[in-house]
């Protein structure tokens, strides 16, 4: 596979690093995920996360989210009910689509795993000598945003508002 991008030799560089890092966090997650829970599979971790940064979704806009067909997030999606770790809902204005909701135990799942995360690359980082880490976050939060992702401090507070949410929705 060739690229059409034309990259200055340092932009390559850039790219080849980026690559070799995403190999070794995919790594990385697929070990915090087994640690956890060996039957949920990249793929479904994946859309767990969606569901955590972007709220409900109707199945259609997940398998668009993932780049997957809509049978796929359709099969998917029944996995992960069977494993209780999401729900499949109706909405009284829709009744045509299917939404799909994070549980308590996806959420904690979803949560679990991050913190582990979270503790192996803070050891990784406490072990590099940065001489200026604000801005090495700014531009590691770029890169975040420019592929449509959200920053972690964002994504916690949507995975804390997930949680009160849900403990509303059990109060009620």
């Amino acid at each position: 596979m060739t690229s059409q991008t034309t990259l200055t030799p340092g932009e390559a560089e850039v790219v080849g690093a980026l690559l070799a890092l995403s190999r070794a966090f995919v790594a990385q997650t697929a070990r915090s995920i087994s640690g956890l829970d060996e039957d949920v599979t990249l793929p479904q971790f994946r859309t767990l996360v969606v569901l955590v940064s972007r709220g409900p979704q109707r199945v259609v806009d997940l398998a668009q989210e993932l780049t997957v067909t809509s049978s796929t997030a359709v099969r998917m999606c029944n996995r992960l009910v069977r494993k209780g770790l999401v729900a499949r809902e109706e909405r009284p204005d829709d009744r045509r689509a299917a939404w799909i909701t994070l549980t308590a135990a996806g959420r904690e799942l979803v949560g679990e795993v991050m913190r582990r995360r979270q503790a192996a690359l803070a050891e990784v980082i406490a072990q590099l000598s940065l001489t200026r880490p604000l801005a090495f976050a700014s531009v590691l939060n770029a890169l975040v945003e420019a592929v449509g992702e959200v920053p972690d401090t964002q994504w916690w507070q949507q995975w804390q508002e997930a949680e009160l949410a849900a403990a509303e929705a059990d109060a009620e």
